[in-house]
Parts: structure tokens; sequence; C-alpha cells
């Protein structure tokens, strides 16, 4: 259970999660992430990094629980956790490939938001529950997968968008079987990794350079207004209902199942 890393080609590193039973990750997770995928990017043999999770769902977020036990430090220490781990994913000195299964939910869309490229699972869903979780954040990574209109009309309502939707916007590179994803993404993996190293790092930093939003800052930026609905109480009361009703209506139900099993 947690942060591991592998090998299983040259050039290639897998980062995978494992927090059952959904996935959500306490708050030494995230940074668990963001050391793992450093690592990666530094060493000089790996051309590419997939981010891959075991499990049912790829991720929940954060540890909803952890948080309702032990109150502001640990809001503080997920919300550091959480723009380390997506800090690291987008500022990887080598391209990043998530591996997407099941759901795909809060903090998850803040990975493969700042992924380079996303493979999913034909079962996979990608949202934000987070009006339901007494927070704020991540609008910056939706709006790198899907139109600014329907980010919107997603985050207000907590809907999920499936991966054949996202491959529609182009925000998914390929949708697979279950039992193929980890075939798919180390099949793209391994072409990314075919081209010079020291070249695809340029390519990295040249391709974060041009980016038109300041992804760190954005949802830092985010993040102000979440410490703002806890210091007013307003999010307390909102998690207080966490996993007692079903709150706004889905498109499927992966936010309700996650809910249970956390």
């Amino acid at each position: 259970m947690g942060v591991s890393r592998s090998s299983p080609e040259t050039g290639i590193s897998v980062v995978t999660v494992d927090y059952p039973p959904v996935n959500a990750l306490p708050v030494r997770g995230w940074f668990d992430l963001a050391d793992a995928v450093r690592a990666a990017g530094r060493d000089p043999e790996i051309r590419c990094v997939v981010l891959a999770a075991e499990g049912r769902g790829f991720n929940a977020g954060v540890d909803i629980k952890e948080i309702q036990a032990a109150g502001q430090e640990a809001l503080i220490g997920a919300n550091q956790g959480c723009a380390e781990a997506f800090a690291a994913v987008y500022e990887c000195e080598t391209p990043v490939v998530a591996a997407v299964q099941g759901f795909c939910l809060g903090g998850g869309i803040g990975l493969v938001g700042t992924a380079d490229a996303v493979v999913a699972s034909e079962d996979a869903v990608f949202g934000l529950p987070e009006l339901d979780r007494g927070a704020l954040g991540a609008a910056t990574h939706l709006a790198r997968l899907v139109p600014q209109h329907l980010m919107r009309a997603l985050y207000y309502t907590g809907r999920t968008a499936s991966a054949a939707e996202l491959h529609g916007h182009g925000s998914v590179w390929r949708v697979v079987p279950r039992a193929e994803l980890a075939g798919a993404a180390l099949e793209l993996a391994r072409e990314i990794a075919a081209k010079d190293g020291r070249l695809l790092r340029m390519a990295k930093s040249a391709i974060n350079g041009i980016d038109p939003v300041d992804v760190r800052r954005s949802y830092r930026f985010e993040q102000g207004f979440t410490f703002e609905a806890n210091l007013s109480g307003l999010a307390d009361r909102v998690r207080a209902t966490f996993g007692t009703s079903g709150g706004s209506g889905t498109r499927h139900d992966a936010r309700d199942s996650v809910e249970k099993g956390a």
C-alpha cells in the first residue's frame, strides 16, 4: 500500500498509487507521490513516466475522513500536498502519461489535468465533486480536459464525464478495455521514450513555457477560497453531510460509490 516505482522497460518509469479501498490519498500520500514523480523525472535514464493506480479507481481525491478527524492541520497538509503532487506531474522533466481506470475525482483531476497525455479504460469517469465536500479547487485542471462551459457545468453540478466524452474533446489519447489499459499506456510511453532523452526534456520545458495559464499559481488561487470556506465554518457544515445524502445528480454513479467506500 502507498506509492511505488518500477521500471518495466528501458527508459520508462511507472509510478503506482495504491491506497485501498478507493485511492483517497492521505496527506503523506500526496507528498510521497510528488517525491516519486520528481525522482523519476530526475533520473537521466528515464524518458517517460507512467502514472498509474491499483484498484477499482484511479483516484478519489483527498482522504476526507482524515480531514474530518484532524481538522485544519490535515486540511492545510492536504492542500499543500495536492499542490506539490500536481506541480510534480506538470514540472516532471520528462513527459508523463496517466493511465486512468474507474473513477478519477477531485485530486485525480489535478493529476490527470497536469499530465502530458491520458490513456483511459472504457469505464473511466472524470469529475469534481468538490462543492459537495466543502471544498474548491482543480477547476484549473478540469479546464485542461474539457471546454470552458462544460467545465463550469461539471464543476457546479458535481457530475462526471466519461472517458469517451473526453476522447471526443481530444484530452484522452485512447480509450481501451480495462484489461488493456496498462499495455496501452506502456505502448504510448514506449513510443515517447524512443525519442532522444535530452531533446524530450527540452520539448517538455518548451511546451510548459508556452502554456497560457500558470497552473501552479492558478490552483493556489483556487485553494484560497477553500480556506475561506473553512474559516467561515461553511466547509464544516457541508462536510458534515458527506456520505449521508446523494448530493447533486451525476451522469454516472462513480461519486456515490466512492463516497460509500471511502
